[in-house]
């Protein structure tokens, strides 16, 4: 069993930053974020081997959003930067032992989920 804990949403306007950590209880082969809307279905925003720090983005992120991890803390961060209205959602860390790269993006594929931190980008 793996416990996750996220920390750092929050409101900001069009264009500002946010970062978000998210702590876990051991490590874990890979580890993602993933964003739901109300109404929508949840998306894979940013994944990474924690191990190779391979890195992989939606297209919708690309150039605008970091995924780190400090393996060291068992901790994964998400730099959220240039964020736009329509990247408002509750963000999910999650982690998994069994890791594939054609489906790193997927949520089927990680059993371990943290609770969620809003965020909100107002225009």
């Amino acid at each position: 069993q793996v416990q996750l804990v996220e920390s750092g949403g929050g409101s900001v306007q069009a264009g500002g930053s946010l970062r978000l950590s998210c702590a876990a209880s051991r490590y874990t082969t890979c580890m993602a974020w993933f964003r739901q809307a109300p109404g929508k279905e949840r998306e894979g925003v940013a994944a990474i081997f924690t191990g190779s720090g391979n890195t992989y983005y939606a297209d919708s992120v690309k150039g605008r959003f970091a995924i780190s991890r400090d393996n060291s803390k068992n901790t994964l961060f998400l730099q959220m930067n240039s964020l736009k209205p329509e990247d408002t959602a509750m963000y999910y860390c999650a982690a998994s032992s069994l890791c594939r790269s054609t489906q790193i993006l997927r949520p089927f594929g990680y059993p371990y989920w943290g609770q969620g931190t809003q965020v909100t980008v107002s225009s």
